[in-house]
């Protein structure tokens, strides 16, 4: 018994005295908790909405002011076009427009009816469903209220206009998410194992001692995996057009160079982590398990960012995938072209420069 105990405490010792396992143990449990506490929030919040109302008259001021008192919604302004409003969506600056007819109030007198149409951005199908449901009952309300107060039977009739995804599937919404997932997670765990696997075989010192430049070794590193990531993006972008019907509404190219570009960043995120860790173990846990999380929860993959708090909405502007998927959505998607997603491309581009280059830096200081 004795022995067992010293077996038992002696592998106590070991637990506590490293600090990344005990890292693992206890401080994984917190993230988790506090990121699936917060961020997954089923509620649709802060609703940025937009009024188009060339009637102007005192019913749908009302209506308007409903909406705007509603906590879940976000009052953007008026616009006086439709032009207008699918330019604001499709710079992702509204997330609806309440568009309502010409002499609103002098139809629902004179013929007890009147019109009025919700355009949501439909592209992600359970975010433009909620949305226009929230109006919808809004609506409902108020007109409940009108015919307490009164014994005439009025209608408003609401319309919804969804756009870029007008039969609500649900794979438009998950082919960009899923393309950002694997590209980073995959780029990653190729990259980092490759030189890893260098390290643990005595090989990858005596190449950065040789005559040889330290950058040109790990980017010759890359090249079959990037090589074999070309591979992963067709074959995705061929089974979403072909099995998922999952059209490419903008340009093929345009897609494919902000593919590109994301997956020389997946792969410079490899070769940063490559820097960082001595085994092949625990390039797997920081390159799979450490990078899927804030992927599937802060990228906007499958809970939308403006439902987070504030400070993991920061948290979310570190998380390439968000700005890959975000480009992905417009270009795929939404069909817009290159002058939409300069942002993210500024973005992505500055992140691969700067992981490059930190990767550089950690292995000089290696050598050194």
């Amino acid at each position: 018994m004795k022995q067992f105990l010293a077996f038992v405490k002696k592998e106590f010792y070991h637990i506590l005295r490293d600090g990344r396992t005990m890292l693992i143990l206890l401080g994984m449990p917190v993230a988790q908790i506090l990121l699936f506490g917060f961020a997954i929030n089923m509620e649709v919040q802060n609703i940025r909405t937009a009024i188009f109302d060339p009637a102007q008259d005192a019913t749908t001021t009302q209506i308007s002011q409903r909406i705007a008192a509603n906590r879940y919604f976000k009052m953007y302004d008026y616009v006086h076009s439709f032009d207008e409003i699918n330019r604001l969506l499709q710079q992702g600056e509204i997330d609806v427009a309440v568009v309502y007819e010409q002499n609103f109030n002098e139809n629902l007198v004179h013929t007890k009816k009147a019109q009025l149409q919700i355009i949501t951005d439909a592209s992600d199908p359970n975010t433009g469903t909620i949305v226009a449901n929230y109006v919808t009952a809004i609506v409902g309300e108020y007109q409940q209220e009108m015919l307490q107060l009164s014994s005439i039977p009025y209608q408003i009739n609401v319309e919804n206009k969804l756009l870029y995804n007008p039969e609500m599937k649900s794979a438009y919404t998950f082919v960009p998410g899923i393309m950002g997932l694997v590209l980073l997670i995959i780029c990653g765990i190729m990259t980092s194992i490759s030189i890893v696997r260098e390290k643990e075989r005595g090989t990858m010192e005596v190449l950065l001692a040789s005559p040889i430049k330290s950058w040109t070794v790990l980017i010759s590193k890359t090249i079959p995996y990037l090589a074999l990531s070309f591979v992963n993006l067709i074959t995705i972008l061929l089974l979403s057009f072909f099995v998922l019907h999952v059209p490419i509404q903008g340009n093929l190219a345009l897609l494919l160079f902000i593919s590109t570009l994301f997956i020389f960043l997946a792969l410079s995120l490899g070769l940063l982590i490559s820097t960082a860790v001595q085994t092949q173990v625990t390039a797997v846990m920081i390159s799979g398990i450490g990078l899927m999380m804030p992927v599937l929860i802060l990228s906007g993959m499958i809970f939308p960012i403006d439902n987070m708090p504030k400070l993991l909405q920061w948290i979310s502007t570190v998380v390439p995938a968000r700005w890959y998927i975000s480009a992905v959505k417009k270009v795929m998607i939404e069909g817009l072209g290159f002058t939409h997603i300069i942002k993210e491309v500024s973005i992505l581009s500055g992140m691969v420069i700067l992981l490059i280059g930190a990767s550089i830096a950690n292995i000089k200081n290696r050598l050194s």
